[in-house]
């Protein structure tokens, strides 16, 4: 009998789950708290269910010997090391969709708070005072509220802001004009044209290395005077000190924060400010959100503990286990697609076209072309946000249309997989295949044939073919202090464009990425992480 642990606090209901589907339960809600004793304990269970408080570190997950499986009842997956799971072949799950509306109904009575200073004066008329004056405030009718970020969460906010007569705009690269249209928002291409018309704007992405800090104190400075900032989203994405400033100045006329840059945020810039209103991350915490997340991550644990289906995996392919042997090798090459057209992209997408050639197209598509998606839409959503389950629902939510096309075997390869990605912009192709030895290999990037096994960091560039390129790359990365594992090339004709696909041992950082840009010969280059 499989046996989970429970170390968090978790619905009896979702114990009763457990037990009901014959899988043991072992219920201590503040295990979690103390590391040392789970790490003592964790090699006897074959499940280990979660929310926030328990750390599922890499020693934790070291010492989880019959560790399957890693539930996580919510959406965040930053308390538990994927990386180092992943490693122990432990499935980790979420549930993505548990806290959506209550996420998005918390950031609607933050703009009713601020927009009324509702907490403030209820304050004031508990200790007797009747400052009728003090607290004059604004209507939300007839306002425009500027949404940086409309998928999931925001979609629901934007739905609700538009039933209380609301203008509603927003920025999101991924969000289609025809999904902004189904949406009955105004789709903005830049986000300082949304801060200079937005009398609201509320925050509604994962926090990523292109989201952190996207509220920067400059583009703070550009918003419309008087406006009103939200953020129920993630701790991280705003310079707390610069609207601490704005709002001092009056720049800002209030603001209504749930998350922090540190958590538990016990000392912060905007605490104290009359005009702030704050919660201690209070957006999933509705008793329908916390139970619907509880009752789901039990089912989706059972399932895969008894019969090895896997939903809502972060890090593994929702595949059955007849299906495994023949699918998992392809599955990687899908993610490996996937992820490298999806860090090359920042604009929206608007189509995916899937070719499938040769032996892989008699395989169950469904799973390739939902590994493929997730990890297009990861680099733009964050780690934790997308999974194979989601990933066809977010995509058609932002009105990115998927296609398959199945051929028979033709080309120097016997089967293989190609993707093209169609953005507002461009259109990018790359195709890649598996090869004997059981591991993804590039074969074809922009129409040019090359070949190069994926590493885990890499470095894509895009150049003129000339003499002289690849010792002046190898050099640059040479005083850079960047070892070379592999390099692969491939050009379309003699001094026409050319591209290079190189192995590092160690990840590139934004400004050795920009030396590489300057020189002469490169068009494009990016880092890449596989």
């Amino acid at each position: 009998m499989a046996k989970v642990l429970i170390s968090d606090k978790l619905s009896d209901q979702a114990v009763d789950i457990f037990k009901r589907r014959g899988v043991e339960v072992d219920f201590q809600p503040d295990l979690g708290k103390d590391p040392e004793k789970l790490a003592s304990v964790i090699g006897q269970y074959d499940g280990l269910a979660v929310r926030s408080a328990t750390k599922a570190t890499p020693q934790i997950i070291a010492k989880a010997d019959n560790l399957k499986v890693i539930g996580r009842a919510g959406i965040g997956v930053d308390n538990i090391d994927l990386p180092a799971a992943s490693a122990r072949g432990i499935v980790v799950m979420n549930t993505p969709f548990g806290n959506s509306i209550t996420t998005a109904e918390h950031a609607i009575a933050m703009m009713f708070a601020v927009a009324r200073m509702i907490p403030q004066a209820n304050a004031s008329t508990h200790e007797g005072k009747w400052e009728k004056s003090k607290f004059m405030g604004v209507e939300i009718t007839g306002k425009t509220l500027g949404l940086i970020g409309c998928g999931n969460i925001g979609s629901v906010v934007a739905a609700r802001a538009i039933g209380l007569r609301m203008r509603v705009i927003a920025f999101d690269p991924f969000l289609s004009e025809q999904r902004a249209r189904e949406l009955g928002v105004e789709k903005i291409e830049e986000i300082e044209g949304l801060l200079a018309r937005a009398d609201f704007v509320s925050l509604h992405l994962p926090k990523t290395d292109t989201t952190a800090d996207i509220l920067s104190a400059e583009r703070i400075a550009a918003m419309k005077p008087g406006a009103r900032l939200i953020n129920c989203a993630r701790g991280g994405l705003v310079d707390e000190a610069a609207v601490a400033d704005a709002l001092r100045s009056g720049h800002l006329a209030a603001a209504g924060f749930d998350v922090f840059a540190t958590e538990p945020a016990h000392e912060n810039p905007l605490f104290g400010l009359p005009n702030v209103v704050v919660t201690p991350h209070l957006g999933a915490a509705t008793n329908e959100a916390q139970e619907n997340v509880a009752l789901q991550v039990a089912e989706q644990m059972a399932d895969y503990l008894i019969d090895g289906a896997i939903a809502n995996a972060i890090n593994a392919p929702s595949i059955t286990a007849e299906e495994a042997p023949l699918l998992r090798p392809w599955c990687r090459v899908a993610e490996v697609l996937g992820a490298f057209a999806g860090q090359l992209t920042h604009e929206a997408i608007e189509e995916i076209a899937i070719e499938y050639v040769g032996r892989v197209a008699d395989l169950n598509l469904k799973p390739l072309t939902a590994a493929l998606t997730a990890a297009l839409l990861t680099p733009a959503m964050g780690e934790g946000t997308v999974n194979m389950v989601s990933a066809p629902i977010m995509a058609r939510e932002r009105g990115i249309q998927i296609s398959e096309t199945r051929r028979d075997a033709q080309g120097a390869y016997g089967s293989y997989m190609r993707l093209s990605v169609k953005s507002v912009v461009k259109t990018r192709s790359v195709a890649g295949t598996v090869f004997s030895d059981g591991k993804p290999r590039f074969i074809q990037i922009r129409g040019i044939d090359l070949e190069a096994e994926p590493q885990p960091f890499m470095l894509y560039t895009r150049n003129e073919d000339m003499p002289g390129y690849i010792g002046a790359l190898g050099t640059k990365l040479g005083d850079l202090g960047i070892n070379i594992a592999t390099f692969a090339l491939g050009r379309a004709e003699r001094g026409g464009d050319a591209i290079a696909l190189v192995g590092v041992d160690e990840r590139l950082e934004p400004e050795t990425v920009a030396q590489i840009r300057a020189l002469p010969q490169v068009r494009e280059a990016r880092a890449l992480v596989f």
